[in-house]
């Protein structure tokens, strides 16, 4: 018997056909931060794909061991998997050994992912997780920043990328500072151009800040995050940045460097945002950027770290499930509950 509408289909709830799927939603993030990482391959040169691709190596190498035979297909398919590695690749210093950054990708993907059932069961980010594991475990490698490559120096590699693992690399000839330590150690300021454009010393994903924007802008066109996460956090850094910068002007920085210096925009926009560890609740959102920009703040002046990002947004990864119980929307036709 044939059916008068085909339009017509009996099914069991749910009934929400949704306008975007999860690969789609990465291949978007993909696009995003393309630009960043395209900048960051220019400004450092080949030693900063060489640290990319190890990264997203490590990750590859891990999903495909842990992943059920019947589903290896289906894990790497939906770029879940690369795009968490490319995101820790650009948080990692371009003379970081290569080694330390496949390390770095599969335990992203092992410990920040796989352990916790699979794609959307994570509790923390796992590219932080990754980084997270890299700085407690290689702290000197993780914060010795080098110079740009520029141009003339876009095909010299990193002796350190090539150091043998478990051993001392050797050490390059030139280290630099990056903004934060300069103002954190020195009270020295950089140039807001320098800080907006790229040419700074620092990890790969502070090539530049005006492209970070440009991404964020995209991501929000596409309604691949939620712009309330961003917002939070960047006013919250503005607002209470000012407020230090109010008391003593000499010692604390401004709140434009505190907004463009270090992983802030590049967190803000491709870290924080991530729908699994942060809270769907529009309130929740709210008050989850805003615990993020609080505190970086905080750990950036009276920590011992120049930068903050990582740990800030961990801490909110793990109070999220708190802000989701209390920022809920109520139930259609239920009334507030009544405390006894």
């Amino acid at each position: 018997m044939k059916r008068r509408d085909p339009k017509l289909i009996v099914q069991a709830a749910p009934f929400i056909n949704p306008l975007l799927s999860m690969p789609q939603v990465m291949r978007d993030v993909l696009i995003a931060v393309a630009p960043v990482t395209l900048a960051s391959i220019w400004f450092f040169g080949l030693s900063a794909l060489l640290v990319l691709l190890a990264t997203i190596a490590g990750g590859i190498a891990t999903e495909l061991a842990f992943s059920p035979t019947q589903n290896r297909s289906d894990s790497l398919r939906d770029n879940t998997g690369v795009l968490t590695c490319l995101l820790l690749g650009l948080t990692l210093p371009p003379s970081l050994p290569l080694w330390m950054a496949f390390i770095g990708g599969a335990v992203a993907i092992g410990l920040g992912k796989m352990v916790w059932g699979g794609v959307g069961q994570n509790l923390f980010n796992p590219a932080l997780v990754g980084r997270a594991f890299l700085l407690a475990t290689f702290p000197t490698a993780m914060t010795t920043w080098t110079p740009l490559a520029g141009s003339e120096g876009f095909f010299n590699v990193h002796m350190s990328n090539f150091a043998i693992p478990l051993m001392q690399s050797g050490i390059d000839a030139t280290t630099a500072a990056t903004p934060l330590g300069l103002m954190k150690f020195q009270q020295e300021s950089t140039a807001l151009t320098d800080l907006m454009i790229g040419t700074i010393p620092g990890s790969l994903g502070e090539a530049s800040g005006l492209l970070i924007i440009l991404g964020g802008i995209y991501l929000y066109l596409r309604r691949c995050l939620d712009w309330r996460i961003p917002i939070g956090m960047l006013a919250s850094v503005v607002l209470f940045s000012g407020i230090l910068y109010l008391v003593d002007s000499s010692y604390y920085p401004d709140p434009l460097f505190t907004l463009f210096s270090g992983g802030l925009l590049f967190g803000a926009v491709f870290m924080a945002t991530d729908p699994v560890t942060s809270p769907v609740a529009p309130k929740g959102a709210w008050v989850f950027g805003i615990g993020v920009g609080l505190l970086v703040v905080l750990i950036r002046v009276f920590g011992g770290f120049p930068e903050g990002i990582m740990y800030a947004i961990l801490l909110m990864n793990a109070a999220t499930p708190l802000i989701e119980r209390y920022t809920q929307p109520r139930i259609f036709g239920r009334g507030k509950s009544k405390q006894s």
